[in-house]
């Protein structure tokens, strides 16, 4: 890894905002999925909570969710489980969903723990699903369509809060824990290691000051062992 390398992935971890998150229920086109995922890496989202659809397209979603690097992807069972391991994190879970009680999203405060949630292409988010958020918020139009395409509603909401974030000061200070950060450094700078360690079940190594293995060798018996077992079982 070149030193250029390596400052380039700690200014971006350096910026993760570890309380803000994204749920995805039910979308389902690849180009939305990376489009969504391309804007939460762009305002240092590092967790998306996914919900997949029940459907033909399940296969081609899970795979573009499978294909994400620099965000951890977190699959559920339904959008109230979702919403619930949000919030188990400590964060208010906002819906990108047109109600009576919606509020216009740059009203709302995205400096708070802040989960946004948005809904499949053609459905938009389910009933129990809205039921369970905290708020509704939506994106005032002045022509003649109703809403904007999903991945462009999440780059509009998520560029909002990574306005707020930046005002107040939530960029210049390392917010992930050591653990946390430590982790995300070796999948991003190794993902073809991390992918071996994931598959056979081997504890990530600990890397030195410039994100090299610090007990090359040690890590090389741990995983070759680990894939023989593996592959004799």
């Amino acid at each position: 890894m070149t030193p250029e390398r390596h400052r380039r992935l700690c200014a971006a971890l350096d910026r993760r905002q570890p309380d803000l998150s994204v749920i995805l229920e039910g979308v389902h086109k690849p180009h939305n999925i990376n489009a969504i995922v391309r804007t939460c890496d762009a305002v240092g989202v590092l967790d998306v909570h996914a919900v997949l659809p029940e459907n033909r397209a399940r296969v081609s979603a899970s795979s573009a969710m499978g294909s994400q690097r620099w965000v951890y992807v977190h699959e559920h069972d339904s959008g109230p489980d979702a919403v619930a391991a949000a919030r188990a994190q400590g964060q208010q879970v906002l819906a990108a969903h047109f109600s009576d009680s919606a509020v216009p999203y740059r009203e709302v405060d995205f400096t708070r723990p802040t989960a946004v949630l948005f809904g499949t292409e053609k459905f938009g988010i389910t009933e129990r699903t809205v039921a369970a958020v905290d708020q509704h918020v939506i994106i005032p139009m002045m022509g003649m369509v109703s809403s904007f395409n999903v991945s462009v509603a999440a780059a509009i909401i998520l560029s909002e809060a990574c306005e707020q974030r930046r005002a107040a000061g939530l960029y210049q200070q390392r917010r992930l824990s050591e653990a946390r950060y430590q982790h995300a450094f070796f999948r991003w700078a190794h993902p073809r290691l991390a992918a071996y360690c994931e598959r056979y079940g081997v504890p990530y190594p600990a890397l030195d000051d410039e994100g090299r293995i610090a007990e090359p060798r040690r890590f090389d018996f741990l995983l070759s062992e680990a894939v023989r077992r593996g592959e004799d079982a």
